[in-house]
């Protein structure tokens, strides 16, 4: 059994962590329970290797807590929530013995023990960020908004919205938490928000919020070195009547033949071939969202079903993938107030 697990707004009417089950054949979710104990939950992950499930609070302050997943998709938890000495976590990931979270809100990445039975303990190690942007109003500082490990495991990367910059870090011993190893500059004002690797490895894809466009990077995983090699547009003209649309999620399928994005303002998800090759992704569909503002995208245990959280229209969709040609239709949709994020099993 295969279970999906949706976290989502309190402070918007959520209702916290919804477990639901997912159909292998038709991808239709059915809710089984929700978790209401954390405030905020707009992002999950899935330990693999422990079946851990840890949800941020993005509160202020922010924290974490984990929760022991049962074979019925129940959820346990591992203890009291854990504090990040930071505010707004937006992104957290699991990078061997540790966790991370990004901040937004205090502009920075803090990193807690994960125990040997999935638990969390601190105090935490607090990285820091520094720099602004020349948007008044998103960048006055920086803003932490995704972290995740880079194939290897060896680098964490920090995508930093508030400081048009993703760094690239490393244990830091002295800390217990991460050391900034490099830093790659990105156009200024662009607002760079979500990362994806392809699973090549070697090719990383960069969203943006504040400018609709997805930058498309070389990695060199020995060096840790992330060097920008295009821009790519993303909808500049899908909202209509002037209307400003904001990128949210990049995510590479796992055949490695397509990169979509998810765009808030236009309601739609993108889909750019990859066959002329993993550094030249070519628009090639858009499809409606099947809500309003989508929030994340992620893909079903085959690879070739989506799951869309719409976040101001409160509902999961799914979507079934045209393997050959990379089309989407949709297959149905879940209610779910105030939908940020998907996990599943």
């Amino acid at each position: 059994m295969h279970w999906a697990y949706i976290g989502s707004f309190t402070s918007g009417g959520g209702r916290g962590i919804t477990v639901a089950a997912v159909d292998p054949a038709t991808g239709a979710l059915t809710p089984r329970t929700s978790v209401d104990t954390v405030v905020n939950p707009s992002c999950l992950v899935l330990a693999r290797g422990t079946g851990v499930l840890y949800a941020v609070s993005d509160t202020d302050p922010g924290a974490v807590a984990a929760f022991r997943t049962g074979a019925d998709g129940g959820l346990t938890p591992l203890g009291p929530a854990v504090g990040v000495a930071g505010s707004g976590p937006t992104h957290l990931c699991v990078a061997g013995r540790r966790l991370y979270t990004a901040n937004y809100g205090s502009g920075g990445v803090s990193g807690l023990t994960v125990r040997p039975d999935g638990s969390l303990a601190g105090p935490p190690a607090v990285l820091d960020h520094q720099g602004s942007g020349p948007d008044a109003d998103r960048q006055r500082g920086p803003h932490a908004h995704q972290v995740l490990p880079a194939p290897g495991g060896r680098w964490v990367l920090s995508v930093d919205l508030g400081t048009d910059s993703v760094r690239v870090c490393t244990d830091d011993p002295a800390s217990a938490g991460l050391r900034v190893h490099g830093e790659t500059a990105l156009r200024a004002g662009s607002g760079p928000r979500h990362l994806a690797f392809h699973p090549d490895g070697e090719v990383a894809y960069v969203l943006h919020e504040l400018e609709p466009q997805m930058t498309v990077c070389r990695w060199d995983p020995g060096a840790g070195r992330l060097e920008p090699l295009a821009e790519v547009a993303i909808d500049p003209e899908g909202a209509g009547d002037g209307e400003r649309v904001y990128p949210s999620v990049v995510h590479a399928a796992r055949d490695g033949r397509f990169v979509r994005a998810a765009v808030r303002g236009s309601n739609r998800i993108l889909t750019f071939s990859l066959a002329d090759g993993a550094e030249k992704p070519r628009l090639v569909g858009a499809v409606d969202c099947g809500g309003v503002w989508p929030r994340d995208l992620v893909a079903g245990p085959s690879g070739n079903r989506l799951y869309v959280a719409n976040e101001w229209s409160g509902d999961v969709t799914w979507f079934d993938a045209d393997p050959e040609n990379g089309d989407l239709r949709r297959g149905g949709a879940l209610e779910v107030p105030a939908a940020a994020c998907v996990v599943l099993s």
